[in-house]
């Protein structure tokens, strides 16, 4: 039976209508992890913690945002965990960001010493902590994921998503933030899923940690063109606005990243999509119209 809790400040209900029917599998409880008086189901014995403010940008204007809905909903359900019957293993989507600009590319997950460079890869390496103490303190499985920038047809911000609004409100020119060299590796939701399983075959560590993605990067002039490509759109115009001085996209936006990623080839997943694979299928799910 799988239990999701969702206060939908970013989900759809209309995205789970294919689960009608499957209430004895599946069930939704409009829950916020905000709520310090959580209280975990006596059946459930494994939680996937996935809710975040996952817009690294919102950082910069308000940092307070991370630290309320990344850090503070971390604990709570760490200690609803604590005080439930039966949950043993606790696994979390963390990110790349929380390495912040790291020397050794690709970057294996013993990297250090870690030093995000914007609040929200502060906060998931801060919810990362406690997780890790939590596991070690109570006797709780901990699999912490660190994830590359994960794309799909659902996505509601990031690159693939913001290009599109603004080729819909302009289909001539497109602005691209920063220099257009930021250079990462994006990793299709449907490879995503299947790692955040395959992590758990891992014999019984207390706190075990992968890294997450594809195996090749794709820089966002890239990405641009190929958005444009598949919203049948021709000659639109690339800018390029500067946003800080050395070329990034926003103020703690990092410019490279790839990460080592064998420990989980080591269990046997790997992911089917390389970079632009992943970015060409996010994005043709994403325009359904033109296709």
């Amino acid at each position: 039976m799988v239990t999701v809790w969702d206060n939908l400040s970013a989900g759809r209900i209309e995205r789970l209508a294919k689960w009608k029917g499957s209430e004895s599998r599946f069930a939704l409880e409009k829950e916020d992890l905000t709520n310090a008086n959580l209280t975990i189901p006596r059946e459930c014995e494994t939680i996937y913690h996935l809710a975040a403010n996952p817009e690294v940008r919102i950082g910069t204007e308000s940092p307070s945002v991370h630290f309320e809905q990344n850090i503070v909903t971390t604990h709570n359900l760490l200690e609803a965990a604590r005080k439930a019957a039966n949950a043993r293993t606790i696994v979390f989507a963390s990110t790349s960001t929380v390495y912040g600009e790291p020397k050794k590319i690709p970057t294996p997950e013993d990297y250090g010493p870690m030093k995000p460079i914007s609040t929200y890869g502060a906060s998931k390496l801060a919810s990362e902590a406690l997780i890790s103490a939590y596991a070690s303190t109570y006797g709780l499985r901990a699999v912490i994921y660190r994830l590359a920038n994960v794309i799909g047809p659902g996505s509601t911000h990031g690159v693939i998503y913001d290009f599109i609004q603004k080729l819909r409100e302009d289909p001539s020119r497109l602005e691209i933030l920063g220099d257009g060299t930021q250079t990462k590796s994006y990793l299709h939701v449907k490879d995503c899923v299947r790692a955040l399983l395959a992590g758990l075959a891992e014999p019984d560590q207390r706190v075990s940690i992968f890294n997450v993605g594809s195996e090749d990067q794709v820089n966002v002039t890239k990405i641009a063109e190929i958005v444009c490509r598949e919203m049948g759109l021709r000659d639109v115009k690339l800018s390029l606005r500067s946003v800080t001085k050395d070329g990034r996209g926003w103020v703690g936006d990092v410019k490279v990243m790839l990460l080592d990623v064998s420990a989980l080839k080591r269990l046997g997943w790997k992911a089917e999509m390389n970079s632009e694979e992943a970015v060409v299928s996010a994005a043709r799910q994403m325009v359904p119209s033109h296709h």
